[in-house]
């Protein structure tokens, strides 16, 4: 099964668009970059944000195009 991520600065904006300062703030210094929504899921329940429309938003990772052009040697 593909691991399904969302990015900790988009999660970051709804808290904080919300006025949850506290919240965000917290969950900036909680979690990594990449947030593995299976994994995370009840905590961002919790939160009042939709893992499945995360989910939606989030850009397939894979493939050399997600990760950028190759490096010159």
């Amino acid at each position: 099964m593909a691991e399904k991520t969302a990015r900790k600065a988009d999660v970051l904006q709804v808290l904080r668009t919300r006025g949850l300062q506290s919240r965000a703030d917290w969950f900036d210094r909680q979690l990594p970059d990449d947030i593995d929504i299976l994994r995370n899921r009840s905590l961002l329940s919790t939160l009042g944000i939709d893992p499945a429309t995360l989910a939606e938003a989030a850009p397939a990772a894979s493939g050399p195009e997600a990760t950028g052009p190759p490096m010159k040697a």
